[in-house]
């Protein structure tokens, strides 16, 4: 069993986005008993709250459902997933000082590892305060490098 966390700022537009596209890959795929996938935030201001109406719909219009409730990041989620993955550098610092112990930081990547149609992408960015062509930017990121980790999952499963 491989267990995936994603994480942004909010838990509500790149990390919830990720693990409801992830899902379906790995639902496609016939491995929901081998790879779960959930996602968080470094911050909890909308903790419970379902993803940001802009990005529900742009995914709607590519078929993903986006019904994870966002949370925030733990010290547990160390413990808990084998993958911690960021969406750039500030969740990076941010997951990092939570780390129980430095030896756990070997768990934390940087989405863009996983980017192979995207190399002029460092991050992903945020498409909070942009129009609809940020989250479809976002989208077309996120199913580029979820591909890819279900790639190396299946390699190593």
């Amino acid at each position: 069993m491989k267990n995936i966390l994603f994480i942004c700022l909010g838990n509500i537009c790149r990390s919830a986005a990720a693990n409801g596209i992830m899902e379906q890959f790995v639902e496609r795929e016939g491995l929901q008993d081998k790879i779960k996938i959930d996602s968080a935030g470094t911050y909890g201001g909308h903790a419970g709250e379902l993803p940001d109406s802009r990005m529900r719909a742009a995914a709607a219009n590519r078929g993903y459902s986006l019904t994870h409730r966002s949370r925030k990041v733990r010290e547990d989620d160390f413990y808990d997933f084998d993958m911690l993955i960021v969406m750039d550098d500030s969740n990076y610092e941010n997951v990092s000082r939570i780390a129980p112990e430095r030896k756990y930081l070997n768990k934390v990547y940087r989405f863009v590892e996983f980017s192979r149609n995207h190399p002029q992408w460092s991050y992903v960015p945020d498409p909070y305060y942009e129009g609809r062509e940020g989250f479809e930017l976002v989208l077309d990121l996120l199913e580029d490098g979820c591909q890819t980790l279900l790639d190396e999952l299946k390699a190593e499963l």
